[in-house]
């Protein structure tokens, strides 16, 4: 397996212009290619329940000629065109013979998984299969192929079986994956091996290392790896589209960001002295849930007091006293995209001078991070630059002495913030992974920025009035080309006034 650059991944996702585009045909600016009009055929959608939601069954939902609400299929079938022209583009990279190769690109949807015996967990589908398909489905497959350039796509997904869909819920089948997709050539699931081996294609591309679907992987994909050479993986090419948004993308995610913003809104409405983490949790999750939210994107942090210091507190099951801040850190799916906010504050209502000291330095760091998302700069930079702000924080508030110098104070704020400025959002809470976070930032990305402070209640070394203390702010962000950046979570109460505000409205 040839390594993957970070100048391969870099390149991928470069928004280009487009230099041969042609009347007739539909551009998308956020992937460089066009697609002739007319080149999927509208098929109708089965008058009956499918898998996921169609026109059909859910025209309050979805669209005709979406796949899934709000993405289209002529969306659809640009992102596997991209994919197609990545592939295309290293195989030059793989020498004389990779651009007369047929190469072969393979993506498993996840399995059901059970909680304990037939009792399954709510299904999520596996992101790269999603983006690339819109299917929702478990036991499904995608498959590229051809000649230098794998453009050609067949799906796979489970067969129509009614013992099954009686106990399980409706299937697509063929004709309704088909008609919804705009896929013309589609098996089932259990023709994939068969399938693969008559496409004998001599370059691979599948991530084997940690199968999606280790049942489709043993049984089909296996054997036609055993039987070639080592696949290249897939996921860091998927990875480098997935983390550029294109408009409808963005829609989505707007919609998830002002979802979580009321849901913050409520929640801090319903906050009084003496309330248990659980009550916050439940409250949040009702509030995502009923205007719209499928569920939560991530079990959230509902964290009191001093638990606010432990990064990843998920008990949520304690009373927050009076006179204490609650530091709530939740964010919803919706269709595909999810949001991730975080928000501190007094579950009394009013903030106290010392709790006011420290939030305000934290909500001017994180004011000055977020006038910096704009292209070409990364988050490795924004994080440096967080650093330094938090350090000269600290000094002014007495955290660390006023002498200490610029070098120690970056330790100390490493200390205080242990955690980076912000990662990737998008399919994913933490989206796609296999992007550096020094690459830099493009217009349609979109990143959390989420600055904090984190005092322990037995840190002897600080002034006792912030011992107990944890402070985060967190917002959305999508990188635009001109102008200040889009903040999906700009409705969330922020400054003290409006948490105040919130807090009183009751």
């Amino acid at each position: 397996m040839f390594p993957l650059s970070s100048t391969v991944v870099r390149s991928a996702v470069k928004l280009l212009p487009p230099g041969n585009w042609r009347p007739g045909c539909v551009w998308c600016p956020y992937r460089n290619i066009s697609l002739k009009l007319g080149g999927l055929k509208p098929r109708t959608v089965p008058p009956r329940y499918l898998g996921q939601p169609s026109p059909f069954t859910h025209p309050h939902l979805i669209k005709h000629g979406e796949v899934t609400p709000g993405v289209s299929q002529t969306e659809y079938e640009l992102r596997r065109h991209r994919l197609s022209s990545l592939i295309e583009a290293q195989s030059d990279r793989l020498g004389p013979s990779g651009s007369s190769s047929t190469h072969v690109a393979i993506v498993l949807s996840h399995p059901t998984r059970y909680m304990t015996n037939d009792i399954p967990y709510p299904f999520h589908q596996n992101q790269d299969f999603l983006y690339l398909s819109g299917i929702l489905e478990p036991d499904s497959a995608l498959v590229l192929y051809g000649k230098g350039r794998p453009d050609q796509a067949i799906l796979f997904v489970p067969r129509r079986d009614p013992g099954r869909e009686l106990w399980d819920g409706p299937r697509s089948g063929k004709d309704g994956a088909a008609a919804l997709t705009g896929i013309e050539r589609v098996h089932c699931t259990e023709e994939l091996s068969v399938v693969l081996k008559s496409l004998k294609g001599s370059v691979l591309w599948y991530d084997s290392s940690q199968p999606a679907h280790p049942q489709l992987h043993q049984a089909h994909v296996g054997p036609v790896l055993e039987a070639g050479p080592m696949p290249h993986s897939l996921r860091p090419l998927t990875h480098s589209l997935r983390a550029v948004k294109s408009s409808a993308e963005v829609a989505l995610m707007q919609e998830a960001g002002h979802i979580t913003a009321q849901a913050f809104r409520r929640t801090m409405g319903l906050s009084q002295g003496d309330v248990d983490e659980a009550v916050l949790f439940a409250k949040f999750d009702f509030e995502n849930r009923i205007h719209g939210a499928n569920f939560l994107a991530y079990p959230p942090v509902v964290a009191g007091g001093n638990r606010a210091n432990t990064l990843h507190y998920i008990n949520n099951n304690q009373i927050i006293k009076d006179g204490e801040m609650v530091l709530l850190d939740g964010g919803c799916e919706y269709f595909g995209y999810v949001s991730d906010v975080t928000r501190t504050w007094p579950v009394n209502g009013k903030f106290s001078p010392t709790q006011a000291e420290l939030y305000e330095a934290v909500l001017e760091v994180q004011r000055s991070c977020l006038s910096l998302c704009s292209p070409g700069v990364s988050l490795d930079h924004i994080y440096s630059t967080m650093l330094a702000l938090l350090g000269r924080q600290l000094r002014r508030l007495g955290v660390v002495k006023a002498g200490t110098s610029d070098a120690d104070a970056l330790k100390a704020a490493r200390r205080y913030c242990p955690h980076h400025v912000g990662h990737y959002l998008g399919m994913d809470v933490h989206d796609t992974p296999e992007l550096s976070r020094s690459q830099p930032l493009q217009p349609g990305m979109v990143i959390t920025i989420e600055p904090g402070l984190y005092i322990c209640e037995n840190d002897d070394q600080v002034p006792e009035c912030f011992r107990g203390l944890g402070v985060r702010i967190e917002d959305d962000v999508v990188i635009r080309d001109k102008g200040s950046p889009l903040i999906l979570s700009r409705d969330a109460p922020k400054s003290i006034a409006d948490v105040e505000k919130a807090c009183a409205q009751r």
